[in-house]
C-alpha cells in the first residue's frame, strides 16, 4: 500500500493545476501547495525532527495546518493535534505523554502555550502574526516556508505512524490513539467510496483537524484531486459564504453545525444548489432536522456515519433520512457485532432489539492497534481481536444498528466528547457544593447539553458556579449550560452514582 506522502504526490502529478486548498484569499493549486509542503518539510528536517517523532499542534483549520499535516506525512513525523481551546495542563500532558519534539501554535492557543512547562522544552513554532501574549517562539511558520526543500522528501512507508489523536475517557485523562499511514489511507479510501465522492469533489474543512472527521475530509480530497476549503472557526455566515463562493459539493458535519447553518437568517438568500451530498457523524441527528435538511438541500446522498478515533468506520447508512436513528450496517473495512452487556465475550451475541455493547473487528483495515502508553485502556477495550467501543446499541430485524448511548456516560455535545468526571471534580471544589453529578441531556442544537446537578452545602447560585468554572480554566465548551439544585444526588447502595436517574428526571429538586 502507498504511504500518504506518495498518495499526495500522485495527486500533484495527476492534477498540478487544479485548485487544491482555499483559505480566505489563499488559493493554492496542487503544484503550488506541494512546493509549500516541500519547504515546510525541509524546515522541519532542518530543526532536527526525524521519522517517528511527534509534532504537537494546537491550531485552527488554516491552510498552514493542512500544509503542516502533509509535510509530516512525507517526513514520517507523527502529527499529534490538540483542540485549539486546550488549556496549559492539556498541553503539558500531551507533550509529555507523546514525547513531542515540536509544538506548533497560533494566537488563540498562545496563552495555553505560555502557561505550559513542557512547551518551554521543545521547539515552538508560531503560525500567524506576531503575538502580544509574551509567549516565546523559537521559529515562525514563515521560516519553515522559506526553508530549502528537504533533499529526500519520501521518508515514510505505509507501516509508519501517521497521526495520533487524543480521545477523552471517563477519568478525563486523554488517551492517545496512534494510527499508521495504511490505517489512515484505508479510512480515507473508504470515506471516498461510502460517500460516493467523485474526482474534483469540493468539501468544507470546517470539522477540526484535531478530530477524525476533519482529518478524513483533508485526506479524502487529496486522493481524488479535490478541493479542501478551510473555515478556521465555525461560523454559519462564513460557511454559507464558502458554500456559495466555492460551489461546495459535499458537506460532512456534526448535527449541531447543520442546525446552525440552516437556522441562519441568510440561508434562504444563499445559493446552496451545488451541494449534492450530505454526511454527518459525531452524534445522533433528530428526525426533524433530517427532514429539514432533505427539504432544503435535496441531497442525492445522505449518509449517517458512525465511528471513532480508534476505528474510523463502524457503520454507515447511506439513506439516513429513510430510517431516522439508524447507523446502518458495517462499513467497507469493518465487521461489527452487538454483544450482551458485561460479558466481555465477543461471541455472546445479543438478540435483535436487545441492547448490548457494540464491538468492532480489530482486523479491519481502519482499526488501530492499541492506545499509546495505556495498557490499562487496552485491557478494558481490546479483547480476543475485537474493540469494545463502550457504546450501547441494538440491531433491528433488518440488521441495522441503532446506537442508544454510552456505557461510560460520556457526553457528546456538538460532536465534542466531554468527560463528566472532569467537570464534577472541578465543581466539587466549590465550598458551597456538597455533591455534584454531571450528565448530558437532550438538546435540539447541541445533541446533548452539559447539565450539573448540585446538592448544596451552603448558599450558592447558578451564576456563582458558572463564574467558578470560567475562572478555573475549564474549556468553554465543557461548561454546564444548566444547573439543577437537588435534595440528594442519587446513588446505589454501594455508593455508585446513578446518572441515568438524573437523565430520566428521577430526582427531587430543592
Amino acid at each position: 500500500m502507498l504511504d500518504l506522502g506518495r498518495s499526495f504526490l500522485a495527486c500533484v502529478e495527476r492534477s498540478p493545476d487544479e485548485i487544491a486548498l482555499v483559505d480566505g484569499n489563499v488559493r493554492l493549486s496542487y503544484a503550488a501547495w506541494f512546493e509549500h509542503v516541500r519547504n515546510v518539510a525541509g524546515g522541519l528536517h532542518a530543526l532536527g525532527l526525524r521519522r517517528g517523532e511527534h509534532v504537537v499542534t494546537v491550531l485552527q483549520n488554516r491552510w498552514e495546518t493542512a500544509t503542516l499535516h502533509w509535510a509530516c506525512q512525507f517526513l514520517g513525523l507523527i502529527v499529534t493535534p490538540l483542540n485549539w481551546r486546550a488549556k496549559a495542563e492539556d498541553v503539558d500532558y500531551c507533550i509529555e505523554d507523546a514525547q513531542g519534539r515540536a509544538l506548533v501554535f497560533q494566537d488563540v492557543s498562545a496563552q495555553a502555550v505560555a502557561g505550559s512547562v513542557a512547551a518551554a522544552k521543545v521547539h515552538r513554532i508560531v503560525v500567524g502574526e506576531a503575538l502580544e501574549s509574551g509567549v516565546g517562539a523559537t521559529f515562525a511558520f514563515g521560516d519553515l516556508l522559506s526553508s530549502a526543500p528537504a533533499a529526500c522528501l519520501l521518508h515514510a512507508e505505509a507501516d509508519d505512524w501517521s497521526l495520533m489523536l487524543y480521545t477523552s475517557g471517563t477519568t478525563g485523562r486523554p488517551k492517545g490513539v496512534p494510527r499508521r499511514h495504511r490505517h489512515e489511507r484505508a479510512a480515507a479510501l473508504a470515506h471516498v467510496a461510502q460517500n460516493l465522492y467523485a474526482r474534483g469533489e469540493r468539501t468544507l474543512g470546517v470539522m477540526p483537524l484535531y478530530h477524525t472527521m476533519g482529518v478524513r475530509s483533508l485526506l479524502s480530497m487529496a486522493l481524488i484531486d479535490g478541493r479542501f476549503v478551510c473555515v478556521p472557526k465555525f461560523d454559519s455566515a462564513a460557511v454559507l459564504k464558502a458554500i456559495e463562493n466555492e460551489r461546495i459539493s459535499s458537506l460532512y458535519l456534526v448535527p449541531t453545525l447543520y442546525h446552525d447553518v440552516v437556522s441562519h437568517p441568510d440561508f434562504e438568500r444563499v445559493d446552496v444548489s451545488s451541494v449534492r451530498r450530505l454526511g454527518f457523524a459525531g452524534a445522533p441527528m433528530n428526525a426533524d432536522l433530517m427532514q429539514k435538511l432533505v427539504a432544503l438541500f435535496l441531497p442525492e446522498l445522505f449518509v449517517n456515519h458512525y465511528g471513532s478515533s480508534e476505528v474510523y468506520t463502524f457503520s454507515i447508512d447511506q439513506h439516513a433520512a429513510k430510517k431516522p436513528g439508524s447507523a446502518g450496517k458495517s462499513g467497507i473495512n469493518q465487521r461489527i457485532r452487538v454483544v450482551r452487556l458485561n460479558t466481555g465475550d465477543p461471541e455472546a451475541l445479543a438478540a435483535p432489539y436487545e441492547e448490548g455493547e457494540i464491538i468492532a473487528d480489530l482486523a479491519g483495515d481502519e482499526a488501530f492497534e492499541g492506545y499509546w502508553n495505556r495498557p490499562d485502556a487496552d485491557a478494558r477495550s481490546l479483547r480476543d481481536g475485537w474493540y469494545f467501543t463502550g457504546d450501547i446499541g441494538y440491531l433491528d430485524e433488518e440488521g441495522d444498528l441503532f446506537v442508544a448511548g454510552r456505557t461510560d456516560d460520556m457526553i457528546i455535545s456538538g460532536g465534542e466528547n466531554i468527560s463528566p468526571v472532569e467537570i464534577e471534580s472541578l465543581l466539587s471544589l466549590h465550598p458551597a457544593v456538597d455533591e455534584v453529578a454531571v450528565v448530558g441531556l437532550p438538546d435540539p442544537r447541541w445533541g446533548q447539553k452539559v447539565v450539573a446537578f448540585i446538592k448544596r452545602a451552603g448558599s450558592v447560585a447558578e451564576a456563582d458556579l458558572d463564574e467558578h468554572c470560567r475562572t478555573s480554566g475549564l474549556a468553554n465548551f465543557k461548561r454546564p449550560r444548566e444547573y439543577v439544585f437537588v435534595r440528594e444526588v442519587p446513588r446505589s447502595p454501594v455508593g455508585k452514582l446513578l446518572r441515568r436517574e438524573l437523565a430520566a428526571h428521577q430526582y427531587e429538586q430543592e
